[in-house]
């Protein structure tokens, strides 16, 4: 194996990949009151977004160690991908970097390249399959590192969530001027600039704020023929269909991949979150 594609566990892989050897999934922690859970094979989302559902406080989540990031990269392979969710939400893309730091004062030289996804979920996927993209096609080490920041830095990030009081109560909306989400009718439909947390627009239920969603990437998108459209639902298969179809309506695209959301997604799309990726 000369290469290997390590991800934290708030990246939704495909399940052909979730076995395969050239990927390895960190897993981050999950914590609702005296309810603590791995973001792993054996999360249960029915239990878990209950016991989100039933809990007054905030459902919290722990990054994993800089030593689990490091045994992560002791491997057979030549060079290490590694992508992380946006630091400006998560220490796991700091913790990512000094595991690498401790790897080499332990075991020496190796190329291995921490992105930080500026995205999340579906956005780390897209870059984590760039990545095998890039290494099966024979690119150098050098030149993958520098087409996944280009790839990145093109890379649009959306979402609208029925409920936004995980971000908010996490601090993760700081950014945010404009939100108006005095009444549960209003949908705000949300972005990413360079990780951090946007308002793209705002409707009156879910389904006009889906469409916003739809039109807003539309405008955004450019060469969309050419990219992969991503989608990640919690617990709402559904409502990512019509995403699909709304933006299928509007755009081509070269291919559309839909996932579940695992643990640290779910927990902060909360049931009925959709995000989307292209």
């Amino acid at each position: 194996m000369s290469y290997k594609i390590v991800v934290d566990s708030c990246c939704e892989l495909p399940e052909e990949y979730k076995k395969d050897a050239r990927f390895e999934i960190v897993p981050l922690g999950l914590e609702v009151g005296d309810y603590q859970v791995m973001d792993d094979e054996t999360f249960n989302q029915k239990e878990f977004l209950e016991k989100v559902a039933a809990y007054s406080g905030c459902p919290k989540s722990s990054c994993p160690s800089p030593e689990r990031y490091r045994e992560a990269y002791h491997c057979e392979a030549q060079d290490v991908f590694v992508v992380t969710l946006s630091s400006k939400l998560s220490g796991s893309y700091n913790s990512a970097v000094l595991g690498k730091n401790l790897y080499h004062e332990k075991y020496g030289d190796k190329n291995i390249y921490v992105c930080d996804s500026e995205s999340a979920s579906c956005g780390e996927t897209h870059i984590a399959l760039k990545a095998m993209e890039l290494e099966e096609a024979g690119l150098s080490f050098g030149e993958i590192v520098k087409e996944l920041d280009v790839f990145r830095d093109a890379m649009r990030t959306y979402f609208v969530l029925d409920n936004l009081e995980t971000l908010r109560k996490n601090g993760r909306l700081t950014g945010v001027k404009a939100l108006v989400a005095s009444t549960l009718s209003i949908k705000p439909v949300m972005g990413a600039i360079e990780g951090a947390i946007v308002q793209k627009g705002q409707a009156i239920g879910i389904k006009k704020a889906l469409t916003k969603l739809a039109e807003t990437l539309a405008k955004e998108v450019v060469k969309s023929e050419e990219k992969v459209l991503m989608i990640t639902h919690c617990n709402c298969p559904d409502r990512a269909e019509l995403i699909k179809s709304m933006i299928l309506d509007k755009i081509r695209v070269k291919d559309v991949l839909i996932m579940g959301t695992a643990g640290i997604s779910s927990m902060y799309a909360n049931d009925g979150g959709i995000i989307v990726t292209i």
